[in-house]
């Protein structure tokens, strides 16, 4: 019987993980370095994946209306996942918190999470939408 490829592998970890959100140091024991660049880039030429940042990876489906790759989850449930894979402890913003709790009824047209007092450097982008950082 055939050894299963990288590629067969970290298919197989996308379908049986329950997370949405992928760093590129998850696929590391799948592979070298450039077999898992590799395939990391077939699957999101394939539609499976889609790159949200510099080693941030999210699971996609194919709309259906375009058939183009669209994430499984929305771009704040993307980003509090994303800072809680890499530790950073982070929150919705005020503005959502806000309409979570009755304070307004304006719905915030950013996508904007809390991360306290971190540094955090990383930009989040899905298509033309990126995640805006505020402090506390």
């Amino acid at each position: 019987m055939a050894k299963a490829t990288t590629k067969d592998r970290i298919l197989a970890s996308l379908l049986g993980s329950e997370s949405k959100v992928f760093l590129r140091d998850d696929f590391n024991r799948f592979g070298t370095y450039r077999q898992v660049c590799r395939v990391v880039k077939e699957l999101s030429d394939e539609g499976k994946l889609i790159r949200l940042g510099y080693g941030t990876y999210v699971k996609a489906h194919p709309s259906t209306i375009s058939g183009k790759p669209v994430a499984d989850e929305s771009l704040i449930n993307i980003g509090l996942e994303t800072m809680q894979k890499l530790g950073v402890k982070a929150d919705v913003g005020k503005d959502l918190r806000a309409l979570f709790h009755g304070d307004s009824t304006q719905v915030p047209m950013v996508p904007v999470l809390n991360i306290g007092k971190s540094r955090v450097n990383r930009k989040i982008a899905l298509g033309n939408r990126k995640l805006v950082y505020e402090k506390n």
